[in-house]
């Protein structure tokens, strides 16, 4: 690998979204690496996918791995179908330019609030009050993805409830509520496998703080309403059996037909650092008094 040309590579707009495994053995196959059930071998095109979901009962071998973090392909640890992410291995860069500006952006409380409201703004555009604070942004969302659900449950002929789930007992749920776990798991996968590839860090979040997946959920956040929860409701209002399945392939489809991939990491530094051409600039902001609330 040493010798090879990184621009070999493919670069992660380029690469599949992610594959999931459970209940088999993988490791290094022919230069590259298999998944290896009874007796028969999967070759896995470790080089052009992005994240690589290892399911209960996976097991993976240290070669296997040293491939995978070759390729920058980034591990995932799940769990059944893909609906909780216990660990993630390594990927990303070699320089630490991106994961600075990321950090100087969330230090200066200014900056911190513009970033904030670009990503309010890249979801619901229009003209905010000049006293908005984080606060009075968490509530303004909360409410708007409220009505999504009560519109898309309408629309695919749900009855909906509200959101509930636990993630200590996965069956109490609904097939509506699992589905939109199962969706916006899979987009965790693939948002926290672009974040690190352009060097950023997953924890250091705007709008979600204190977690090691903050940024990760501050960016998701981004595509639930026009991605993942159309296919979440459709899916749990069509499909009776293999629903977790179901949502995962159905999503696959999507993020290749809205080309997701090719729009997440400059999605990300536009808003983080704002682009006068997009609509959403809060260059304004600078010199006045705002409110981080949390």
């Amino acid at each position: 690998m040493a010798n090879r040309n990184l621009q070999e590579i493919p670069k992660f707009e380029d690469k599949l979204s992610y594959l999931y495994f459970e209940k088999g053995h993988i490791c290094e196959h022919q230069r590259s690496i298999a998944y290896h059930y009874k007796e028969k071998y999967m070759p896995i095109p470790v080089e052009t996918i992005a994240l690589l979901m290892l399911g209960p009962g996976t097991t993976i071998t240290h070669e296997a791995i040293k491939r995978t973090a070759e390729c920058r392909c980034l591990i995932g640890w799940v769990g059944e179908q893909g609906v909780r992410m216990y660990s993630a291995g390594y990927s990303g860069t070699y320089t630490a330019t991106s994961l600075l500006k990321q950090a100087s952006q969330w230090a200066d409380e200014t900056k911190r609030l513009q970033t904030i409201i670009r990503m309010y703004q890249f979801r619901f555009p229009g003209e905010l009050p000049d006293n908005i604070t984080v606060e009075k942004l968490r509530g303004k969302e909360g409410y708007r993805v409220r009505k999504t659900y009560e519109r898309l449950a309408d629309e695919y002929g749900i009855a909906w409830s509200g959101r509930n789930y636990d993630q200590n007992n996965w069956d109490w749920s609904d097939p509506t509520n699992r589905a939109i776990s199962s969706a916006n798991s899979t987009l965790y996968g693939i948002v926290h496998a672009a974040i690190l590839t352009a060097g950023f860090s997953p924890a250091i979040g705007f709008i979600h703080t204190g977690k090691q997946l903050s940024f990760v959920y501050d960016i998701a956040d981004l595509y639930k309403t026009e991605i993942t929860l159309p296919v979440a409701f459709d899916v749990a209002a069509n499909c009776e059996d293999n629903l977790e399945r179901e949502v995962r392939f159905k999503l696959r489809e999507v993020f290749r037909k809205e080309k997701l991939m090719k729009r997440i990491i400059p999605d990300i530094k536009e808003v983080l650092f704002g682009n006068p051409d997009s609509g959403t600039d809060t260059s304004g902001l600078e010199g006045r008094d705002v409110a981080i609330s949390y």
